[in-house]
């Protein structure tokens, strides 16, 4: 299922002895800042690769960060991987930083403000970094999920701001999910904007959600288009247009 990148640079890092593959993507002329990308629970693909070139377009180096340090076969195989990654807060967190911290000191984006965002799997890490208090402009969640092992905390060193693109009929971020996040992070003193989509989906930025023959998950086009506009709006009004 994970796929190697051909339009775009690979770039080695690693936490704490594991080796990870990042795929880098450059704007043409001067960038506007850097941002990670988390991608979705089975690490890189076409439609997340396609995200970092979007963001390449609008004038941003992008990376694309790597959970796991191995190939992963199927949605069935990602799930444990995912959940063995996930389980030890301190371990998740980690994993994720050492993604900023690979492209923080990639020669790409030398001085350059870092924001992070993410789909999926890749959702939910964007919001742990900004509860974990990186040092970011931004992060921006789409159809992530909101559950922690370890909330948001007041006395976080960094408080980056927050973007959240969810499908109201999401059933893997409920509602009591979405009030319990809206609490913490107003609770912790965050900033942050909460974009909800009713009747749509999770999975709703991916065309090929369709395709996969769950009831949980559907592209929605309308949600797609409108949670990419916020999140330009976002990055035109932190970084300017």
């Amino acid at each position: 299922m994970s796929t190697a990148p051909t339009s775009l640079e690979r770039v080695d890092y690693a936490d704490r002895g594991t080796p990870l593959t990042g795929w880098l993507a450059r704007p043409e002329g001067t960038p506007r800042s850097a941002i990670v990308v988390f991608p979705t629970i089975v690490n890189v693909t076409e439609p997340i690769e396609r995200r970092a070139r979007m963001l390449a377009d609008a004038g941003f180096v992008a990376l694309i960060a790597d959970f796991y340090g191995e190939p992963v076969a199927s949605f069935d195989a990602a799930g444990p991987l995912s959940k063995a990654l996930t389980a030890d807060p301190d371990h998740f967190r980690a994993r994720l930083i050492a993604a900023a911290t690979a492209l923080r000191d990639h020669p790409a984006a030398a001085g350059l403000p870092l924001a992070a965002i993410g789909y999926c799997m890749g959702g939910q890490s964007a919001i742990e970094l900004a509860r974990a208090g990186e040092d970011l402009a931004f992060v921006a969640s789409f159809h992530g999920t909101f559950r922690t092992r370890r909330k948001a905390s007041a006395d976080a060193l960094h408080k980056p701001r927050l973007l959240i693109c969810h499908g109201d009929a999401d059933p893997l971020a409920p509602r009591e999910d979405v009030i319990a996040l809206w609490e913490e992070l107003s609770a912790a003193g965050y900033s942050w904007h909460f974009h909800a989509y009713s009747g749509v989906k999770h999975g709703f930025t991916d065309p090929g959600s369709d395709a996969r023959g769950l009831d949980a998950i559907a592209y929605d086009a309308s949600a797609d288009r409108q949670s990419w506009a916020a999140l330009m709006s976002l990055a035109d009004e932190v970084f300017g247009a």
